[in-house]
């Protein structure tokens, strides 16, 4: 893979395994997120260019990618990694949590493919690859914000990936599952469901660079049944939700097993959406969390 990638929220979890994935097989990498701090050591660990980057600021988003371009030449591949995960009732997230998880998750996105377009269609090359989940095709109770968010980036994903269509630029959309990150720290796996880990998720991204496609669901024996599963009548539906306890998973969790994880999403300002470590998930913000 001889491509400068570039990858948002990669401090840690999958952000951070993509980055590792992406340097094993020869590309050269720039990882950014808005703990400058964990960014730095996870880029000395790596042997990569790590930067700070606010995926809601277009000013910062846009030093960032120059910056990568300064450092390393043209961005053939941005991976938009970088989500927060609320969880918990609807009716106990305030309307700052509903803001926040839209901004960055959904906007975060957005703004970042359309600028990485800028720069790949005069060149007719390039790849845009957003991180979904899904989420964004299983909505279950307490998780509405983020199913949200992630329908919203499969849809638009989607759109911009036709809108390109035969320039040379593609646009493709990575909908990971359960992920061994902070994002599920105190909360149960759903009933005879193995966990991905944050690599497998990463070889995932590593294979649809190499090979272009619209939508990669990981682990892939996930996306058959979650697609199928849309078409069944709605008692059907709600049945296999309680069958795998999908209706208790994200109302009912540990909160001391998440104790670390919430008092990170809820500090400053420049600890709120590093990854998705594919990493992240909250009940009540006042603050966020990331997502998958």
């Amino acid at each position: 893979m001889s491509k400068v990638v570039v990858i948002t929220g990669a401090a840690r979890g999958i952000g951070l395994a993509t980055a590792r994935a992406c340097k094993a097989r020869g590309g050269t990498v720039v990882i950014g997120d808005i703990d400058e701090a964990a960014a730095r050591a996870a880029g000395e660990r790596l042997g990569v260019t790590a930067l700070r980057v606010d995926v809601t600021s277009r000013e910062s988003f846009e030093t960032f990618l120059a910056e990568a371009e300064v450092a390393h030449g043209p961005v053939d591949v941005l991976v938009n990694n970088a989500g927060i995960m609320p969880i918990g009732p609807v009716t106990g997230e305030s309307d700052a949590d509903a803001r926040r998880c839209m901004d960055v998750n959904v906007h975060g996105v957005m703004l970042g493919t359309k600028l990485a377009l800028d720069r790949m269609l005069p060149r007719r090359r390039g790849h845009v690859v957003n991180i979904a989940s899904v989420a964004g095709l299983l909505p279950v109770p307490g998780l509405a914000l983020y199913n949200a968010s992630k329908a919203a980036v499969i849809a638009f994903t989607e759109a911009a990936r036709l809108e390109v269509l035969d320039s040379g630029v593609h646009v493709s959309a990575v909908l990971p599952s359960f992920t061994n990150t902070e994002l599920i720290a105190g909360t149960a796996s759903p009933r005879g469901q193995r966990n991905c880990e944050p690599e497998e998720v990463a070889d995932a991204v590593v294979a649809l660079i190499g090979r272009p496609r619209a939508q990669v669901v990981v682990p892939a024996s996930v996306g058959l049944p979650t697609r199928l599963g849309q078409l069944f009548p709605d008692r059907v539906r709600e049945a296999v939700m309680r069958r795998y306890r999908l209706d208790e998973v994200f109302l009912h969790w540990d909160h001391e097993a998440r104790s670390a994880y919430d008092s990170r999403i809820r500090g400053d300002d420049d600890h709120r959406h590093d990854d998705h470590r594919h990493d992240d998930h909250v009940r009540s913000w006042n603050a966020p969390s990331d997502g998958a």
